[in-house]
C-alpha cells in the first residue's frame, strides 16, 4: 500500500466522493450546510494549535504555501511552483502566486508571507521546533521567498503545509496580534460570525483564486458551491449520534464507532475512514512523576492495550492492535523497539520498575474528556491497569477546550489522552516536537531525529525511522495503544465531500 492513509465509505454510503469527471455537468451553486464538531475549539488561530478541530474548521479560511494531494505528496497551494533547492539542501526559494487576494480585498505580497512566516517561528509549536534549523528567511523580490537553514531539513516542506500548528499566511498588519482578534486569510470562505457554543459562521469569499487543476486531496481546485458553512459545537457523543440518524446535520464529525448500525438505518449514512490514525497517553517528561523514566517504564509495562482498544471500539472490525507507530502496509512500518508493547501488559513487571523507582504514592493526573468517548473508555481502562499495578490514579475529566489548554501547563498533569491520524511525515508528529506538551527532550531522541531528518535519500530515511521508534520505546514519552477505524456520517444530499483525517468542504454541494 502505497498510500499511509487508506480511506473507504460504508457500503450503505451510496454517494460518490471521487473528483468529478469532466462530463458531469457542474453542480448548483447555493445552500447552507450544518457540520456538528466534538465542540467548542480553543481557538480560531491555527498557528497557536495542534488540535484538529481548530485545523478542521480553519483550513477553510486560512491557506498555507504548499498542501497535501490525495497520495500524500506536496503540491503548491499559495505557491505558484515546488520550490528550487541548492545543491547543499539548505536553501529553498519559494515562488509565489501573484493572483492571491485576502478576505480583505487586499493583494498577498512577499512581505505578508515573510510576516507570517516570522510569526510561525515564534507561536507555533511546529514553527519553532523548525526555527532551529533556520539561519534566516527573507524576500529576496516581491514574488518569492528564501529560506536558508543550517543543515538539510527534509520535513520543512510538510512542516509549512500541515493545516495544524500551521504556517498560515495573513496579512502583514495582522501578524502583531498575539492572540489574533482578526481571522482574515486567503481561503475560500470567511469568517462571518462567531457565536461560542453555538456556531462558526462561514461565508464564500466572492474575491477567492482557486489553485489551478482538478481537486486532488486538499490540492488542486477549491470551487465554492456552498453559499455557507456552519460549524456546531456539539460535545455530547450521543447527541451527535442522534443527530446523524435524524439527520439534524448534514455532517457529523468524530462518532462512536458501536453506533454504525444505528447511523446505518438513520437518515444521514456513515462514513468510515479506515486505519484512520492512533490513540496515545501522552507523557508529562518535563515536570511531576512521569519524568521519572523508570516511572514512564513502569507504566508502559501495567498498561493492556488489548482491553484499552476493545473499550474504546467494541469489535476488532474497527481497530487493530499494534505497537508500531504506523499501520503494516506505510513505508513507515517497523517493528523496531515493539518489544515492550505487550498486548496484555507486565503487571509484575510494572510493579518491579516502580519498586526500582522508589515509588511512594504520588497519584498519577491522567487528563481526558469525553467529546472523544474513546479517551475517555482508554482512561477508564488505563486507571484499572495502573492501579493493579500499585499506582495510585486521578482522573481529571475535563471539556476538550480546557484540556487542550491545561495541557499547556506541566504542573496540571502527568498524562494526557490525545490521537493523531496517520500522518505522511512522521516529524509531523507531536512527539517528535521538544515544546508540545510532553516536552520529550534527550539526547537520544536529538541523536535519532536528526540523522532522519537531514538524510534526503528516501530509502536511508525508512531505515533511520526505526531508530527514532526505537528511541520513543526506549524513553517512554508516549504509550501508543493501536490503531482505529473512525466513524463520521453524511447526509446523502451532500456530495463531493472526500473522505479525510481533516473534513473539507470545498468542492463540496448540496442536491435537491
Amino acid at each position: 500500500m502505497s498510500r499511509i492513509l487508506r480511506f473507504s465509505l460504508a457500503a450503505t454510503l451510496a454517494l460518490s466522493f471521487t473528483s468529478m469527471s469532466v462530463a458531469q455537468a457542474e453542480p448548483e451553486r447555493g445552500g447552507v450546510i450544518n457540520v456538528a464538531m466534538i465542540g467548542e475549539p480553543p481557538t480560531l488561530d491555527p498557528m497557536v494549535s495542534t488540535a484538529d478541530m481548530v485545523g478542521t474548521i480553519t483550513q477553510h479560511i486560512f491557506e498555507t504555501l504548499y498542501t497535501f494531494d490525495s497520495k500524500w505528496q506536496l503540491v503548491p497551494l499559495l505557491a505558484s511552483a515546488m520550490p528550487t533547492l541548492s545543491a547543499d539542501g539548505k536553501t529553498y526559494v519559494i515562488p509565489l502566486r501573484q493572483d492571491v487576494t485576502f478576505q480583505n480585498g487586499q493583494p498577498m505580497t512577499a512581505k505578508d508571507v515573510l510576516a507570517s512566516l516570522q510569526r510561525w517561528e515564534k507561536v507555533a509549536s511546529r514553527g519553532r521546533q523548525t526555527a532551529e534549523k533556520i539561519v534566516e528567511i527573507s524576500s529576496p523580490d516581491e514574488h518569492s521567498i528564501k529560506i536558508v537553514l543550517n543543515q538539510p531539513y527534509v520535513p520543512l516542506l510538510s512542516l509549512l503545509s500541515l493545516n495544524n500548528s500551521a504556517a498560515i499566511i495573513m496579512p502583514e498588519a495582522q501578524t502583531k496580534q498575539t492572540p489574533l482578534t482578526e481571522f482574515v486569510g486567503t481561503g475560500p470562505y470567511q469568517l462571518k460570525s462567531h457565536q461560542p457554543d453555538r456556531f462558526i459562521q462561514l461565508t464564500r469569499f466572492a474575491g477567492y483564486k482557486s489553485p489551478e487543476g482538478d481537486a486532488n486531496g486538499y490540492g488542486g481546485a477549491r470551487k465554492q458551491y456552498l453559499d455557507e458553512i456552519r460549524f456546531v459545537p456539539v460535545p455530547d457523543p450521543n447527541t451527535r449520534v442522534e443527530g446523524a440518524a435524524s439527520g439534524q446535520f448534514d455532517y457529523v464529525d468524530s462518532l462512536p464507532v458501536e453506533s454504525y448500525e444505528k447511523i446505518k438505518s438513520g437518515k444521514d449514512k456513515p462514513v468510515m475512514i479506515k486505519s484512520f490514525g492512533w490513540p496515545t497517553l501522552v507523557m508529562n517528561t518535563r515536570q511531576g512523576i512521569a519524568s521519572n523514566p523508570l516511572i514512564r517504564k513502569a507504566i508502559q509495562a501495567a498498561l493492556a492495550p488489548q482491553d484499552m482498544m476493545t473499550a474504546a471500539f467494541g469489535s476488532p472490525e474497527f481497530f487493530t492492535v499494534d505497537g508500531a507507530m504506523y499501520p503494516k502496509g506505510s513505508i513507515w512500518y517497523t517493528e523496531a523497539g515493539t518489544s515492550a508493547y505487550k498486548p496484555m501488559g507486565d503487571t509484575a513487571k510494572a510493579q518491579q520498575l516502580l519498586k526500582q523507582a522508589n515509588y511512594q504514592g504520588q497519584p498519577i493526573r491522567i487528563l481526558t474528556s469525553r467529546q472523544y468517548e474513546f479517551h475517555y473508555k482508554i482512561a477508564q481502562v488505563a486507571e484499572a491497569y495502573l492501579e493493579a499495578a500499585g499506582f495510585k490514579v486521578t482522573l481529571d475529566v475535563q471539556e476538550r477546550a480546557s484540556l487542550t489548554k491545561n495541557r499547556t501547563d506541566p504542573k496540571l498533569w502527568d498524562m494526557y489522552v490525545s490521537h493523531s491520524p496517520f500522518l505522511p511525515e512522521p516529524t509531523l508528529i507531536g512527539v517528535m516536537s521538544d515544546t508540545l506538551p510532553g516536552w520529550w527532550v534527550s539526547d537520544k531522541k536529538h541523536a535519532a531525529v536528526q540523522a532522519f531528518n537531514s538524510e534526503t535519500d528516501p530509502q536511508k530515511r525508512i531505515a533511520l525511522w526505526a531508530n527514532v521508534q526505537k528511541a520513543i520505546y526506549e524513553d517512554v514519552p508516549l504509550y501508543k495503544i493501536g490503531n482505529f477505524n473512525a466513524l463520521a456520517a453524511q447526509s446523502p444530499k451532500l456530495q463531493g465531500v472526500e473522505p479525510s483525517p481533516w473534513p473539507y468542504f470545498w468542492n463540496a454541494y448540496l442536491t435537491k
